[in-house]
C-alpha cells in the first residue's frame, strides 16, 4: 500500500494554520497481506515496509514547498517457490510537493517525483518519472474541492500512464469529514478517506484507493530483465491516535479486492496474468513532525 508521495489537501490545509518555517517530517508504515489464492493455481502472501523523512517550508504568505525520500521493499512469498514469478522488490522514490494560493481562494498543488522500482540487481531501467497536480478551491468553510490528475512514465514501454483524481476536503458535519487520501509508498493511484473524530485526539475512518505497482525484474528467473505488476484496491478501517500535533499513530485493518498479477517478459509481452482472491490487510503507520 502506499501512493505519490505528496500532501494530502486535508494535511495541507492544516499546514497553512501551522507558522512559517520549516517541518522536518518522518512517516513510516508496515502491513501485512494474508494468503491469497491464484485463479491460476497456487497463491502468494507478502509484507511491506515503508519509511519517508524529508522537510517542509510554509512561507509567511501561506505558499509551501518541501522534499520526501522515501525506500520501502515488499516481500513476497509464493507457495510455489520454485514458479514464483518474482522475489522481494525494493521501491526509492524523491517527490518535491509545492503549494501555492492562486487568487483569494484557489490553491495549486503541484508534486514532481522521481522513484525506482525493482528487485536487486536491476539498474537505471527501473528508473520513471512522473508528477501529480491539481487545483481546489475554497468554496466554505467546509469545502474545498477541484479536480487533479497524475501523469507518470511506466516500466516495460514508452506510454505515460494518465489518470484522473479529486482534491476534496469536506467537512459536511461536526465530525465527519471526506478527503483526499495520499499514501506512503509505491502506488500512483487516487484514493478517498471518510473520517469521523471521535475524539480531540481519536479518529476512526474508511480508506479505499487504487493501487497499481510496477517493478523492474533482475536477469534471473521466468521473465529476464522483465516488468512484473501488481494491482489492487484495498479498502481499510484504520483507528488513528494523535497525542499531540506533532505525532500521529494508526493502525488499520481491511481487505485487498480485485488483485491482479501481471508478468511481462524484456520485450513488452504479458506472459501471464492472474486474478487474485480478496486477502486480508493488517497493518500499523506513524507520522512524526518536529
Amino acid at each position: 500500500m502506499g501512493a505519490v508521495a505528496l500532501i494530502s489537501l486535508g494535511a495541507a490545509s492544516a499546514a497553512r494554520a501551522q507558522e512559517a518555517g520549516w517541518t522536518p517530517v518522518v512517516d513510516g508504515l508496515a502491513l501485512f497481506q494474508s494468503d491469497a489464492a491464484l485463479n491460476g493455481g497456487g497463491g502468494f502472501s507478502a509484507n511491506r515496509q515503508y519509511l519517508r523523512a524529508g522537510a517542509l517550508y510554509r512561507n509567511p504568505e501561506g505558499a509551501s514547498f518541501g522534499f520526501l525520500l522515501s525506500y520501502g521493499q515488499v516481500q513476497y512469498d509464493f507457495a510455489t517457490p520454485g514458479a514464483a514469478p518474482w522475489g522481494d522488490v525494493n521501491d526509492v522514490s524523491f517527490s518535491a510537493p509545492f503549494r501555492f494560493r492562486a487568487g483569494d481562494r484557489a490553491n495549486v498543488l503541484i508534486a514532481p517525483s522521481v522513484r525506482w522500482d525493482g528487485e536487486n540487481g536491476t539498474g537505471a531501467g527501473a528508473m520513471t518519472y512522473g508528477i501529480f497536480a491539481g487545483v481546489s478551491w475554497e468554496i466554505s468553510e467546509r469545502l474545498e474541492i477541484g479536480p487533479a490528475f497524475g501523469a507518470f512514465s511506466e516500466l516495460g514501454n514508452t506510454d505515460v500512464n494518465v489518470f484522473p483524481a479529486l482534491l476534496v476536503n469536506w467537512r459536511f458535519a461536526d465530525r465527519w469529514r471526506l478527503s483526499t487520501s495520499t499514501g506512503l509508498g509505491a502506488s500512483q493511484g487516487p484514493g478517498l478517506s471518510l473520517s469521523y473524530k471521535a475524539s480531540d485526539v481519536v479518529d476512526l475512518s474508511l480508506i479505499a484507493r487504487s493501487e497499481s505497482n510496477r517493478f523492474r525484474l533482475d536477469n534471473v528467473g521466468l521473465a529476464p530483465g522483465g516488468v512484473g505488476e501488481d494491482r489492487s484496491l484495498p479498502v481499510v478501517m484504520a483507528l488513528q491516535y494523535q497525542p499531540n500535533p506533532g505525532m500521529t499513530l494508526s493502525v488499520f485493518a481491511g481487505a485487498e479486492l480485485d488483485g491482479r498479477l501481471q508478468l511481462e517478459n524484456a520485450a513488452g509481452a504479458v506472459i501471464s496474468r492472474q486474478s487474485y482472491d480478496p486477502a486480508g490487510l493488517v497493518g500499523v503507520s506513524f507520522r512524526l513532525t518536529f
